[in-house]
């Protein structure tokens, strides 16, 4: 099956992606946040960085697949790379089930 939008498609084969209109623009868009971000912090020394930012974007990264699923969370799985089972634990953790 082939899932597509405006920005990406996936082929029938999970392990072929092919990115359509932009290079990168979400790695940049993260890029310029965590430099503003390095620029507020008037001298202090960052922290576990890592888990704010995947804290940061990993709930609207679900909500988003979510969305483009319909809710279909065996669908928003595959689009995302990883188990049904593993979306529904992070779900849980973000209060993102009913």
């Amino acid at each position: 099956m082939i899932v597509s939008n405006e920005k990406t498609q996936l082929a029938p084969r999970d392990d072929v992606r092919v990115r359509v209109g932009g290079d990168g623009a979400l790695g940049n868009m993260a890029q310029e946040a965590l430099e503003q971000y390095f620029q507020t912090l008037n001298g202090h020394k960052p922290e576990e960085l890592y888990d704010l930012v995947i804290g940061e974007v990993e709930k609207p990264l679900f909500k988003a697949v979510l969305g483009y699923t319909g809710g279909n969370q065996s669908l928003a799985a595959t689009i995302l790379g990883i188990n049904r089972g593993t979306l529904r634990k992070k779900l849980r953790r973000h209060g993102l089930l009913d």
